[in-house]
């Protein structure tokens, strides 16, 4: 007799939100690091450092995209920066923040990740208008996922808590009258 094998849908769902989870913490450790260099840059001349690291990497600044990162870095002032380093520190807290919550299943979590990946979906479309690479249908794949993956977990709290509540209110103790 074949032994059947069943999936244990509660431990696969709880593995998938781990991941999304994982990656929402990842997202937050490179925000924070953007943070770092943001604070190291200051107060340096940041156009003679974009210039030796394109010649540590032996890009040619002829380039034209060598020449926009030049500019960049030119544009660069301390204010500036500072602006940078705060933004990305309260992305870094969001991303944290959303990571913590997935992992220990919060509803508002789910909430926000939904929330937080349909706000990046024009700006990803953007983006692949502007040239399809493997890079970017990956980021808009990976969005895409996270986003169904969330409507579904969701969707299925509802169903859950249709079903207790109208249990609660079937029972004979309950207050269904």
């Amino acid at each position: 007799m074949p032994v059947s094998h069943k999936i244990d849908l509660h431990s696969a769902q709880k593995s998938l939100l781990r991941a999304v989870a994982s990656v929402e913490f990842a997202k937050g450790i490179l925000a924070v690091f953007g943070g770092v260099v943001a604070i190291l840059l200051l107060h340096k001349d940041t156009w003679v450092m974009a210039e030796s690291l394109l010649a540590l990497f032996h890009i040619s600044t002829d380039r034209r995209s060598a020449q926009l990162f030049l500019d960049l870095a030119d544009d660069l002032t301390d204010a500036r920066l500072w602006w940078a380093v705060k933004i990305l520190f309260v992305y870094s807290a969001l991303r944290f923040a959303e990571g913590y919550g997935l992992w220990h299943q919060r509803t508002w979590a789910e909430w926000f990740a939904f929330g937080s990946g349909t706000l990046l979906l024009p700006f990803e479309i953007r983006e692949l208008l502007r040239g399809i690479t493997i890079l970017r249908s990956g980021f808009f794949a990976v969005n895409i996922g996270i986003i169904l993956y969330m409507f579904f977990l969701l969707r299925e709290g509802r169903r859950q808590r249709r079903q207790l509540h109208s249990a609660d209110a079937k029972s004979p103790g309950g207050s269904g009258i």
